[in-house]
């Protein structure tokens, strides 16, 4: 038996955007926390791009914060400017962006989680986890072999029982978590150099890298880059066309009233790259360690490096470049777009083919990193690790991309490490519920071989994920655990009721001649219907009855606008007038999406037993049990998104549930 140095009730390992999150639920639950990081003065460092959100990543902060998460609440204090995306297409796919003070960030984020009371921040580096053998319980009874159903014994899985540290320390925990980043064995790549490193200028995790690949869980190398930082006062910045932020911006949170740079918002630009940047780097690509063969491992599809689009686009002879500010207090600026691993002196050449940036100075070269992760089908739909009870993965180490996509993993990790240490139930959404859902489940029935990404088009519906909708989908969930505080709940009820009765006057008011003037050139039959049957002709919209609506119910409006036109109508209020206008427009959609979702839901209820033993299955190839065996699937719903696994198996499955189910039964009578 081991002797621990401390306990506590749940140790976070890594302070990054998962860890964070993980750490501060599992605190606000009321549970004694430690976060271990490497160093206390990087918490919540942005390695890559400044910047928080963009499409379907906007989605995933928005539900962090609305189940009690902090990432939407710090973006909202620290964000330098604000956009929301995608508004000239539908309201499922708008998105909010804020490009953030790198800085301000992590010390923001590190003075929220001082605060926090149940939570200590602890200095180390984490050289292995203590784990319990697994243990065998059980023997095959003469009534199962008579029954040809012979009963194998159950093997318990192998229990995290807490930390061991770098300097001999141990540290006992009912549930720890992990969240390392990049930083499990990474690799730097820069041209032909090469070193170990989780990110530039900070020591790789090799100690416990090395440890977990002796638990046995499948694992593989994934890659990941980052562009060149340049110093702005060496840039031409007439070249380029410039990116404001909104002019009242959507914040984040939705216990956020106004974000705190609206007033001192900075731009971003943008800019082109030319044939002559074309030339170089083809020129030079195979000095690149992913053509050269230095690097093995698979990077991120969806943000290739610069040396990619000019390899598998060749006909396209520019690329856009989006110059972003790192901080408002630094003349560090980030060039998205051109994350490269070329040699430094590559990356000096092609800067000089960009207009603008001719004569700019380089204070940081691009780099690759390469890293291990683990294979997520070895996790529960919680988080936690299928082989040992107590040990939950979130973040990167799960083979995702992005701090959005870590900080929900962080959350959901959080919330279930802490539920099971107060023997609670599990917190599980479904794929209805949440992008958060869609990203676990995506990951834990289909594993990835390359880092994953959020997009829109992953989710089956989103017409009911939209941003304006989430906290009304998550918190009353994040109110259930306890990560919602009373006055957000009191907000929350609020702002629904508000919602309502909004809904209700639109349904119940009917045109008048005296009305009309609101609406340009009112059609034909107009008059007489009521102010939502307007709202489903596409050709009108709710700011169009803003003058209206505002005459019916000044309570609604009397919350910070300038006048009583569409233009005068705040973030808040505008937002809240469209999220009952997407309701009612799309109504039709809405509910036929609706019975979708009811049947998903049914083939999720029909859950498959631990017992189950798929390798009995009379009928069932070879190649459909390997791949149930090594997912388990817990529902008939999530075997019947595993890859390969077709709907004759799953039919199969679910016919031998109640066969196997029988047989059990009167095993148990004899």
């Amino acid at each position: 038996m081991v002797e621990f140095t401390e306990t506590f009730d749940v140790v976070v390992v890594g302070a990054g955007h998962a860890g964070c999150e993980a750490a501060m639920a599992a605190a606000r639950m009321g549970l004694k926390t430690a976060l271990y990081t490497l160093n206390v003065d990087l918490i919540a460092q942005m390695s890559c791009n400044p910047a928080i959100g963009g499409i379907a990543k906007g989605h995933l902060v928005r539900e962090v914060d609305a189940l009690g998460g902090i990432m939407g609440e710090i973006t909202d204090a620290v964000g330098i400017q604000f956009r929301l995306l995608n508004t000239s297409r539908g309201p499922a796919v708008w998105s909010p962006r804020a490009q953030c003070d790198k800085q301000a960030y992590r010390l923001k984020m590190r003075e929220v989680l001082e605060s926090q009371s149940n939570l200590k921040i602890k200095q180390a580096e984490v050289a292995e986890l203590i784990v319990e053998p697994s243990l065998v319980v059980g023997r095959p009874s003469l009534a199962d072999s008579d029954l040809g159903n012979v009963r194998r014994p159950t093997t318990l899985p192998r229990v995290c029982r807490g930390i061991k540290l770098r300097d001999g320390r141990t540290v006992g925990a009912s549930a720890i978590i992990v969240t390392t980043g990049t930083f499990l064995n990474g690799l730097i790549h820069c041209g032909e150099q090469q070193y170990p490193a989780g990110r530039s200028g900070e020591p790789a995790a090799v100690l416990l890298g090395e440890a977990l690949k002796q638990l046995g869980l499948r694992g593989c190398r994934l890659k990941t880059g980052t562009p060149p930082r340049l110093d702005r006062r060496t840039i031409d910045w007439s070249r380029f066309q410039v990116q404001p932020g909104d002019v009242d911006p959507t914040p984040f949170s939705f216990r956020t009233r106004r974000v705190a740079h609206h007033d001192s918002q900075v731009p971003c630009y943008i800019a082109w790259t030319t044939p002559e940047t074309q030339r170089i780097i083809r020129e030079n690509v195979h000095r690149s360690p992913m053509y050269s063969g230095q690097i093995q491992s698979i990077g991120p599809r969806y943000c290739p490096s610069i040396e990619d689009k000019i390899v598998k686009f060749p006909d396209k002879t520019t690329h856009q470049l989006f110059l972003e500010p790192e901080g408002l207090n630094t003349h560090e600026v980030y060039v998205n777009g051109m994350s490269t691993s070329l040699p430094v002196e590559v990356q000096l050449e092609i800067l000089k083919t960009i207009p603008g940036l001719e004569t700019a100075e380089m204070l940081r070269p691009g780099y690759a990193i390469e890293y291990d992760s683990i294979d997520p089908t070895e996790l529960e739909r919680t988080l936690e690790v299928k082989k040992i009870a107590g040990l939950f993965l979130a973040g990167q180490i799960n083979g995702t991309s992005g701090y959005e996509e870590a900080a929900c993993q962080g959350l959901m990790a959080g919330i279930n490490a802490a539920l099971k240490v107060k023997q609670e139930p599990a917190l599980v959404l479904d794929r209805t519920e949440a992008y958060t859902a869609i990203l676990i489940d995506d990951l834990i029935s289909k594993g990835t071989n390359e880092p994953y990404r959020m997009f829109t088009s992953r989710a089956e519906f989103r017409l009911h994920l939209r941003i304006d909708n989430a906290d009304r989908r998550l918190t009353p969930l994040g109110r259930r655990v306890g990560l919602i505080s009373d006055t957000a709940w009191s907000d929350f009820e609020a702002k629904q009721a508000r919602l309502e009765r909004m809904r209700r006057l639109l349904e119940g008011t009917k045109l008048t001649s005296g009305m009309s003037g609101a609406i340009s050139a009112p059609a034909e039959g107009m008059l007489g219907q009521t102010l939502a049957q307007l709202l489903k002709r596409p050709e009108i919209t709710v700011e169009q009855l803003v003058p209206i609506l505002s005459e019916l119910d000044t309570e609604f409006f009397d919350r910070g606008n300038t006048d009583e036109s569409a233009a005068g109508l705040s973030s808040e209020i505008r937002n809240e007038l469209k999220s009952v206008e997407t309701e009612i427009k799309y109504e039709g959609y809405m509910q036929q999406q609706q019975r979708a979702i009811d049947r998903l839901k049914k083939a999720e209820q029909r859950t498959i037993p631990d017992w189950f033993d798929y390798q009995s299955v009379s009928g069932l190839s070879r190649e459909m049990q390997e791949k149930l065996v090594k997912i388990r699937p817990r529902t008939i719903g999530h075997a019947s998104r595993i890859p390969g696994v077709t709907p004759a198996a799953v039919s199969l499955v679910n016919v031998y549930i109640e066969i196997q189910g029988r047989r059990r039964e009167q095993a148990a009578v004899l």
